[in-house]
């Protein structure tokens, strides 16, 4: 599962592809519809999907990469809940798939966004679409 390409902008829902890269700002690249559109730096911030971790008690990170690996091994059997459920359930959930990460730094709004877009991009196709790539 290969994350490079893909960013969070803060301000717009989903997920994005780095298109090209300007002075002032990225085009960026919806992973849904493809709609291409530019995104100002000065009034977002770009975050790469490959450079999130997430905090587990042992003081290290685990790579988001690798907890989208362990939902998509799970998602038969133990599907992700909605991210408006109780936090009850998020934090359950989230222990079934990482059973090691932190509970004092791992608060439920960074549950919730990993679980909205682990969900953007299984219906997008994009893992599956990208675990075929690491193949080849």
């Amino acid at each position: 599962m290969n994350l490079e390409q893909l960013i969070a902008v803060s301000g717009l829902s989903g997920i994005y592809r780095m298109a090209a890269n300007r002075s002032n700002g990225l085009i960026i690249e919806d992973v849904k519809t493809g709609k291409r559109r530019f995104a100002s730096s000065r009034k977002h911030q770009f975050t790469p999907l490959a450079s999130i971790a997430i905090y587990t008690d042992d003081g290290e990170s685990t790579e988001l990469t690798k907890v989208f690996q362990q939902m998509k091994d799970q998602l038969a059997d133990n599907p992700p809940p909605a991210a408006s459920s109780k936090a009850e359930d998020l934090h359950e959930y989230f222990a079934d798939v990482l059973p090691n990460y932190d509970r004092d730094r791992v608060f439920n709004g960074d549950i919730k966004k990993v679980i909205k877009w682990f969900t953007y991009l299984q219906e997008s196709g994009v893992l599956d679409e990208e675990a075929g790539d690491e193949e080849e």
